[in-house]
């Protein structure tokens, strides 16, 4: 199936590793020209690097830098000639319990998920619904949809993040511009195994141990992969997915217990 992107422009937040470079590779694979973002300049470089030898006919550019800072979001801005998808993501807070939970922790919490999204989201969508066509994913949480121990501060940012994103999905559709949400549950990233080996020291348990009960929890049997991740935004970032917005798509392998 032809995406209908190719050529269209876009910026991938958090995309040196993890769920952001699986989106910023079927992103590039569909001939989208992108500005990747990640606070590690190296880690970055280098998945610029395999994504522009990987797709030759495509551009890449790379922007280093904290997606809070209002410099930072500039100097992505500036990077592009115009905005057709934006991905926001960023690694979430470190798991905790909320009792101990400080302002500041709570402060950090929502800078990173929900302040710098909802100020790019503001910054580009005017732009796209002027042009008729824009393509909005925000990558969240399962947590959204089911509350998971120890992530409070990250579900409470992003959900506050969902509520932004609904309201002014509702403003835009007219003009071709979707927002929706893609919620990740357990997937091969950084961010699953630093979580299991939070619950296992706080169970007193080995890491494998936390690995095999985490994975056996899963009606699927497996965790997610970053590429399948990948697919699935760049197919809500197409041509046709114009008539879907303000959605959460869970990606959980059936995790999820309920029928909504």
């Amino acid at each position: 199936m032809d995406l209908g992107i190719s050529g269209k422009w876009g910026i991938v937040e958090a995309a040196s590793k993890g769920l952001g470079k699986g989106c910023a590779e079927a992103l590039a694979a569909e001939g989208v020209n992108l500005v990747l973002n990640a606070r590690g300049a190296e880690a970055l470089e280098e998945t610029a690097a395999g994504i522009r030898a990987a797709n030759p006919g495509v551009e890449i550019k790379a922007i280093a830098g904290d997606i809070t800072k209002p410099d930072v979001r500039q100097a992505l801005l500036s990077a592009v000639p115009q905005v057709d998808i934006l991905v926001t993501n960023a690694g979430g807070p470190a798991p905790g319990n909320f009792r101990t939970d400080t302002r500041e922790r709570w402060l950090s919490a929502l800078e990173s998920q929900l302040l710098g999204h909802a100020e790019m989201i503001t910054a580009v969508v005017d732009g796209m619904a002027e042009r008729g066509f824009g393509r909005i994913v925000n990558i969240t949480s399962a947590s959204v949809k089911m509350p998971i121990q120890n992530l409070g501060l990250s579900t409470a940012a992003r959900m506050a993040l969902t509520g932004f994103a609904s309201t002014v999905s509702r403003e835009v559709v007219a003009k071709n511009v979707v927002i929706n949400n893609l919620l990740p549950g357990p997937f091969e990233t950084d961010r699953l195994r630093n979580s299991i080996n939070f619950a296992a020291e706080k169970a007193g348990t080995s890491y494998e141990d936390a690995y095999a009960e985490r994975l056996g929890d899963n009606p699927s049997g497996r965790f997610g992969t970053a590429e399948e991740f990948g697919k699935v935004c760049a197919f809500m970032c197409s041509a046709h997915f114009g008539f879907i917005t303000a959605q959460n798509v869970l990606m959980d392998g059936g995790a999820y217990p309920g029928n909504i």
